[in-house]
């Protein structure tokens, strides 16, 4: 996946991407998810370092991808009931059809074209981060069952960098977080473990080019969702 920086300022709709959270689908699955289905469903949750969620900066939320599942769990975890923000996910296009489509839309999620992303969908997230929203991007592009952290792809670093150009006086942050299931295939009572780490200042990155600094930026996402990955494999869940 090729990004190529943006040329012009990123102004307000200019995307032409819809997405906007519905108060009262939110509240319904949010009260569903974090009330009844996960508490009901999994067996021990364990959840470290909550502390670590920013307040109010712009934030890329970057966890590991283990499962469906994981749509839940991070809303459980860092969302509104927890940090009193909403969470904006960006989907693959196939999961924004349908009547799961209707529901995604209307919980503030957008679409990507995974293998062939379009600028569209990078524009809307950067206009999302221009309203201090947490954006959730799976950085390594697709489900992985076993407990390694796989190479990540460079958009949420990317965007995160595009945004910081542009609004200077803004500190957006990266949220790395690891997701691990007792079993690959999650099912009733299955443990659950959730590390939540120190976030990363993306300005830091920026002293190269572009292309460059997200290299580095990836890179140490990368390291990060690694160290705490093997952290997490070694606590028994």
């Amino acid at each position: 996946m090729s990004y190529q920086p943006l040329t012009r300022k990123i102004t307000k709709h200019q995307s032409q991407i819809n997405s906007q959270i519905s108060p009262w689908v939110s509240h319904l699955l949010y009260s569903l998810g974090s009330y009844f289905i996960i508490p009901t469903f999994f067996g021990e949750i364990k959840i470290t370092g909550q502390e670590n969620i920013p307040p109010s900066n712009p934030v890329i939320v970057a966890p590991t991808h283990r499962s469906r599942w994981d749509a839940f769990i991070i809303p459980y975890t860092v969302g509104r009931l927890v940090s009193g923000r909403d969470l904006r996910f960006m989907v693959s296009a196939n999961e924004a059809k349908g009547l799961q489509g209707w529901f995604v839309r209307r919980m503030g999620c957008f679409p990507v074209d995974i293998q062939h992303p379009k600028a569209g969908s990078i524009i809307h997230s950067v206009e999302l981060l221009q309203d201090n929203d947490m954006v959730v991007i799976f950085p390594e592009g697709g489900i992985f069952r076993d407990d390694k952290v796989h190479k990540l792809k460079r958009g949420a670093a990317f965007i995160a960098l595009e945004f910081q150009l542009q609004q200077p006086h803004k500190q957006v942050e990266i949220l790395p977080i690891t997701i691990r299931y007792s079993q690959p295939y999650p099912s009733w009572q299955t443990n659950i473990a959730v590390d939540i780490g120190m976030p990363l200042r993306v300005s830091d990155y920026l002293k190269d080019s572009l292309r460059k600094s997200s290299q580095k930026l990836t890179q140490s996402l990368q390291a990060k969702l690694q160290e705490m990955s093997e952290k997490n494999t070694c606590d028994r869940i």
